[in-house]
């Protein structure tokens, strides 16, 4: 029984939201506890109010980093709390202060994802601070009580935030890890349903499948980035930071090698259907993929990580390509190549993998320097914030509709004086999102969630009238809450009314709360959805020729590193790291904005959203490609002939930029046919340098081309279809460049 326990808490603290839980658990208990101690339980409620915006406003970072971003929430929490305070009682001074405060929190987001979440938070708090002067019937004549009591509960888990970083600073990010490999695990077994030998598969849709899940890879893969860089800071010699950026490269090199394509899937269907070479590949790729899977688990359970299942279904592919050499079928010459360099890539996979076993027996031989993403000075963080000012960016565009939104609110509440008026407010601050599909999805959630609440929460003030139950009830909402309020919205909304139910039962009638709380939520969801219905709405399909081009652009910058790679020799350095990445961010970003078009109105996503996939299962082929390019790297000999093989590759990096040019600008794209052709002349002909079948490497590299090449036309008419769109206004506004 013991060791079962011990397992069962093991496996506890490996879930992601287990320890943000336990630190809000202390900092919620904690204030509990003082409230009862000194007999004035409605201290409690700000103390909770300073408490959530805290958490809600916490970074991961090392302790060092932690203190830092505490003090600047901290300074900012006071700031506004006071502001909010003192400009309370005037109306007419009160409203533009918001919205003026609204304007420059949101654009602070510009400067990097660490400034936006303490934007965030300090907005939040500042709506804390209305709801804690309506609660004490206005200001007091100590204007410092309200902003002591909301900062100090802040301060509070801060500290806790901060002694729990020091003790255990790894802990995020061996879940980071863990997250990184089962989303590439998953990608492995999405990508082996490719190979499944069927005719008449629907290999679009899989394809649109297998871009989200590449999505959420690059996600996962910018995340475990940026915990390992902040640790790394004055850390270079960690023996166990360095075992995880090992392990960070080898998710990055098996990302690229499973993102590889070598022949269209369709094709080698037709081929191979009566063979079983296409199974074996499906099968090995679904091992791995559930190899991956295992060594998240082993991560996180500190276990062995025992690698050795594949090792037969990657003996068996070898022998079933053997066999079909063997039949000597004309037809399947390039077939066999490309079947070939797809086994050299998955044994150098299986290889990746192993080493996974034990990180720390590799050699430190590439270069193991990431890209520093956040500001360098403050002229730097400025000219983040410049690129934004302009209406083409989505974030100036929030970052005016949501003040309008709130003076809306704040009007509305001033003139229907409904009770507890400013969770108004708070509903149009949580609700109101950059774009229409996600105030969409989280207005709805969160009317549904504030109404589970309400009855909830209802029920059990009702059942369990005790103060000290009530207390530890609303302290256990608070956890729910934020275990959570990233996945399940619906649920953390109605753990946080309930909680609020609870709280304000302390000092007067939480029943008398729960109509005020339905009415205020309505209401304050009906201005979001009218403020990004009408207010500069972002339609995404507005700008989504934008971001296809910056696809294209990004994977052809990745194009040319790869053929500078060939030319000087294989490197994994920074350069080649970045245009890698780039081209992965660029195309989950393009998945993204498709995923939200399809949250929009019919009228305005319908046909845009069908082009942008087929653009983008285009552009992921592409991607597709270039990987299986990029995988090869280091294998071909160098010869004088190859110097036509890179000039004709340039040539072809130069007319994918035309189209990303043609497209950005909205021009017509024209017709690539007559390039096409040049150009698939030159990547079939038979290189000079091998002549038989005991040099593959350099007809592998050529066929790579070859497959980029023949996407030229795909890709121009895929472009066309989204130039040709209707253009509207908005359309022709030029959007900020990402940093």
């Amino acid at each position: 029984m013991p060791d079962s326990l011990a397992q069962s808490l093991r496996r506890l603290w490996t879930l992601d939201k287990f320890a943000y839980s336990l630190r809000v658990f202390l900092a919620l208990g904690g204030a509990i506890a003082l409230g009862w101690h000194l007999d004035r339980i409605a201290l409690t409620i700000p103390l909770f109010l300073g408490i959530i915006a805290s958490a809600l406003a916490e970074t991961d970072d090392n302790w060092e980093g932690r203190v830092r971003a505490l003090l600047v929430t901290l300074v900012c929490f006071a700031v506004a709390s006071l502001s909010v305070e003192l400009l309370f009682p005037w109306p007419w001074l009160f409203a533009p202060g918001l919205a003026l405060s609204a304007f420059v929190f949101i654009m602070l987001g510009a400067v990097g994802p660490r400034y936006a979440t303490i934007a965030s938070a300090t907005l939040i708090l500042s709506v804390y601070s209305m709801i804690s002067i309506e609660q004490h019937g206005g200001t007091s004549e100590n204007v410092w009580r309200q902003p002591l009591l909301l900062v100090g509960g802040a301060a509070w888990y801060g500290l806790i935030s901060v002694i729990w970083c020091a003790l255990f600073s790894r802990q995020p990010l061996k879940q980071s890890m863990a997250q990184l490999y089962r989303e590439l695990g998953e990608y492995l077994i999405i990508k082996a349903t490719l190979f499944e030998p069927l005719r008449g598969l629907d290999v679009e849709e899989r394809r649109v499948a297998l871009a989200r899940q590449n999505g959420r890879v690059v996600t996962a893969l910018n995340q475990a980035k940026e915990m390992i860089f902040r640790r790394l800071e004055g850390q270079r010699g960690s023996r166990k930071l360095n075992r995880y950026l090992r392990l960070y490269f080898i998710a990055q090199d098996i990302h690229e090698r499973v993102s590889a394509s070598h022949y269209p899937y369709s094709a080698l269907a037709e081929a191979f259907f009566h063979h079983d070479v296409l199974f074996r590949c499906q099968r090995l790729l679904d091992q791995q993929g559930r190899a991956c899977k295992r060594l998240a688990r082993a991560l996180l359970l500190r276990q062995p990580f025992d690698h050795d299942q594949s090792e037969q279904a990657l003996e068996d592919l070898h022998a079933s390509i053997v066999y079909l050499r063997a039949q000597r079928n004309p037809d399947w010459t390039l077939l066999l190549r490309s079947l070939q360099a797809l086994a050299r890539n998955l044994t150098t996979l299986e290889n990746q993998l192993s080493s996974a076993q034990n990180p720390d027996a590799a050699v430190d031989e590439q270069d193991a320097s990431l890209f520093d993403r956040s500001p360098r000075s403050i002229t730097d963080a400025w000219e983040r914030v410049r690129l934004q000012l302009t209406p083409g960016s989505p974030t100036f565009r929030h970052a005016l509709r949501l003040p309008i939104a709130l003076l809306a609110g704040y009007a509305v509440l001033h003139l229907v004086h409904p009770t507890q008026g400013y969770w108004i407010l708070l509903t149009t601050l949580f609700v109101c999102r950059p774009n229409f599909g996600a105030t969409r999805r989280f207005l709805r959630q969160r009317i549904q969630g504030t109404v589970l609440g309400l009855v909830v929460g209802w029920a059990l003030i009702s059942l369990f009238p005790d103060p000290l139950v009530q207390s530890l009830i609303a302290v256990i909402a608070g956890v729910v809450f934020f275990a959570n309020r990233e996945r399940h919205y619906i649920v953390a909304t109605a753990a946080i009314t309930t909680l609020v139910l609870a709280s304000f039962n302390q000092v007067g009638d939480g029943f008398d709360l729960i109509l005020p709380r339905l009415f205020d939520t309505l209401v304050g969801a009906l201005i979001a959805g009218l403020a990004v219905f009408f207010i500069l709405p972002d339609w995404q399909g507005r700008r989504l020729h934008k971001v296809a081009s910056r696809a294209l652009a990004d994977s052809t910058a990745y194009l040319r590193e790869i053929i500078h790679q060939y030319e000087s020799g294989k490197q994994d350095d920074l350069a080649y790291r970045l245009a890698r990445r780039n081209a992965h961010n660029a195309d989950a970003a393009l998945s993204t904005v498709l995923g939200n078009m399809l949250q929009e109105p019919g009228h305005y996503r319908k046909k845009d959203a069908d082009e942008g996939f087929r653009f983008l299962v285009v552009s992921h082929t592409l991607l597709g490609y270039l990987s299986a390019l990029g995988a090869h790297r280091g294998t071909l000999v160098a010869s004088a002939d190859d110097a036509e093989l890179y000039a004709a590759a340039r040539r072809l990096a130069d007319d994918l930029d035309a189209i990303a040019a043609r497209l950005q600008a909205r021009e017509p794209i024209a017709d690539p046919r007559d390039e096409q052709d040049a150009l698939v002349a030159i990547f079939e002909r038979e290189p000079v340098a091998a002549r038989d079948d005991a040099d593959d490497e350099r007809r592998v590299v050529q066929t790579q081309l070859l497959h980029l090449s023949r996407q030229l036309v795909p890709l121009s008419e895929a472009a066309a279809r989204l130039v040709a769109r209707p253009v509207e206004a908005d359309d022709e506004t030029p959007a900020a460049e990402a940093v």
